[in-house]
């Protein structure tokens, strides 16, 4: 794991818009009011410092772990050695003002690595499977990609098809593929998105999407459960004053305590 050379958090205080509205499943547009709220309200140490899991997988050498590295530590570097086994990288945030960190899984493109890769699925809020924009075999093994991660998650989670490469990508080639890319998104239920980890075109939309995504999710969630938390306890105090331990008049209690005042 890289500790990058970006200094600072990365502050999202809007929500960010999808590549395409025609090739996006997710219908929200903005942060949800609870969420919204409850970041105002200043209480959400209450609920501590949220953590993502994303996953990234895809045929080897479609780009990975330059997406990752361009994102994480803002260079770009065409020679990257070919990720073996899994590594990862944690970028912090602050989305609406609360502190929250999206733990990003580079896993290795390789047949003999998916064995190690498919451990790694397991509590993954997001999945990112990427293709070469040039290559188009690549595109149709994300598929199989999808078929993997299904099989393995136990729980849904947010999926995303990005096409990398973007800026060696010739017009027509590319008008293509990103309609090819835009039908398999749909039928997957993924969202789609094409970028440039050489020139960072689209990079940061990209990632500061998938991290609002997630944020507002969880923290959704957080609320709901204390939500129902409270209410839990409500309906428990309701039962317990119910419950009378003091005896009532014509109990036996008392024609023992009369029988025997005698």
């Amino acid at each position: 794991m890289s500790s990058g050379k970006r200094v600072g958090d990365r502050s999202i205080s809007i929500f960010p818009d999808p590549y395409r509205k025609d090739a996006s499943p997710y219908e929200v547009t903005s942060f949800h009011p609870s969420v919204r709220n409850l970041c105002a309200s200043n209480k959400t140490g209450s609920i501590g410092l949220q953590m993502s899991k994303c996953i990234v997988v895809g045929d080897v050498s479609v780009g990975k772990t330059c997406l990752v590295n361009r994102f994480c530590n803002e260079v770009f570097d065409k020679d990257y050695k070919a990720t073996i086994g899994v590594d990862f990288e944690v970028e912090r945030f602050e989305v609406l003002g609360t502190p929250f960190n999206l733990q990003i899984w580079d896993t290795a493109g390789q047949e003999r690595f998916k064995c190690i890769a498919a451990a790694y699925y397991r509590g993954a809020h997001v999945v990112i499977i990427v293709f070469d924009l040039t290559d188009k075999f690549t595109l149709e093994h994300a598929e199989t990609w999808h078929a993997e991660a299904v099989k393995e998650m136990k729980e849904a989670a947010f999926l995303f098809l990005v096409g990398t490469k973007k800026d060696i990508c010739e017009v027509a080639q590319f008008k293509e593929v990103e309609g090819n890319a835009i039908k398999l998104a749909n039928k997957l239920g993924a969202e789609f998105w094409a970028l440039s980890s050489l020139t960072n075109e689209n990079v940061e939309q990209f990632f500061s999407r998938v991290t609002s995504m997630a944020f507002n999710d969880i923290m959704k969630k957080s609320v709901q459960d204390e939500t129902d938390s409270k209410a839990m306890k409500k309906v428990i105090a309701a039962d317990s004053s119910l419950i009378s331990l003091k005896p009532t008049e014509g109990s036996k209690g008392d024609e023992k305590s009369k029988c025997c005042s005698g």
